[in-house]
């Protein structure tokens, strides 16, 4: 019996002995991932190199225009030495504030960013002060009261709308006899300051041009950017207005013109109706269409133009230089017969 407790009891010793020896056996699983895990910051740091990395937070990073600014923002800031990280905000003001709090967690090097409600602008700007963070608004100014508090890249959205508003009226001049059952419908984004100059630039022009036609023809349909809610504001004024049978369409973006392009569709008002977008990033696949399409024409203007030049603004301010605070692009108008040689590897 003495024996059999003295093997129990050497036995016990040893196992002791080997647990002891193992340094992460004698750890709790939680100190082990403490002493292992990285912060977030540290390792997006890591990853970049050193310079760092930019981010480019956009209101509707989903959409064609967004796509294409994101990559030649990313092409622009990797050949400048950083990494990129592409955030969509989903036109949510609360993904957008996460998503600049995440890019100051991690030490950003620099934002460009398209805020989904300008009324949040004082607040993102302080955010992006208070961390030293510099910061460009790209496409929507990050403004109060009209005047902008970081530099903005964008489209020269006044004189783009004059160049649709022209075109257009050439073509009524053309191909179309006023009267009573012709329309002019402007698809407006009033709540987004750099869309307001578009549909004026438009309106001007057009009734400059086109003096006699009936300004109680012109109509106006607000929506959210969206190709959706074009849709179906577009479709709302049509219904309401049976009598007009030949429909001239622009508007701020090209996602509202094409909703509307969908809503004439649906309506049986196609085949006489005429689209001008704003973009030219979704006419261009009108345009291959068989058969054609309502939408004629659209005012384009570089996507690369906007992203690599906000990459340029924003390396400026990170070099703390003092870059200009408007930076505009213009716009060609294409149509089927130009936009491939116009638009070059963006027209596929």
């Amino acid at each position: 019996m003495k024996k059999l407790f003295a093997l129990v009891l050497a036995l016990t010793m040893l196992v002791g002995l080997v647990a002891c020896s193992d340094p992460a056996a004698a750890q709790p699983t939680e100190a082990k991932q403490e002493t292992t895990a990285a912060p977030a910051g540290e390792t997006e740091a890591a990853a970049a190199g050193e310079k760092g990395v930019i981010y480019g937070i956009y209101k509707a990073g989903d959409q064609t225009w967004f796509i294409d600014e994101g990559d030649a923002a990313k092409a622009a800031a990797e050949a400048a030495g950083y990494s990129f990280t592409y955030v969509d905000a989903k036109m949510s003001p609360e993904e957008y504030l996460k998503a600049i709090d995440n890019a100051i967690a991690n030490k950003a090097a620099g934002i460009v960013t398209c805020v989904p409600d300008q009324t949040m602008s004082q607040t993102v700007v302080d955010k992006c002060k208070e961390a030293g963070i510099p910061l460009v608004a790209a496409d929507d100014a990050l403004e109060v009261n009209g005047e902008k508090l970081v530099p903005w890249v964008g489209i020269n959205a006044y004189k783009i709308g004059e160049a649709n508003g022209e075109w257009l009226a050439n073509y009524v001049k053309e191909n179309v006899t006023l009267g009573p059952d012709v329309g002019l419908l402007l698809m407006t984004m009033d709540t987004v300051s750099s869309c307001v100059p578009r549909a004026e630039g438009e309106y001007d022009k057009f009734t400059e041009l086109v003096p006699e036609f009936d300004t109680n023809l012109i109509f106006r349909a607000d929506y959210d950017g969206t190709t959706e809610k074009g849709n179906t504001q577009a479709a709302a004024v049509i219904t309401a207005h049976p009598e007009i049978k030949t429909w001239l369409v622009t508007g701020a973006n090209e996602e509202g013109c094409i909703g509307a392009a969908r809503a004439l569709e649906s309506a049986g008002l196609d085949a006489n109706a005429c689209v001008v977008g704003l973009g030219g990033y979704m006419a261009k696949d009108e345009f291959k269409k068989d058969g054609g399409s309502c939408v004629k024409a659209s005012a384009y203007f570089s996507a690369e133009s906007v992203g690599a030049g906000s990459i340029d603004v924003l390396l400026q301010l990170i070099e703390g230089k003092e870059p200009p605070k408007e930076t505009a692009v213009d716009a060609v108008v294409v149509t089927p017969d130009n936009y491939v040689e116009v638009m070059g590897k963006y027209a596929e």
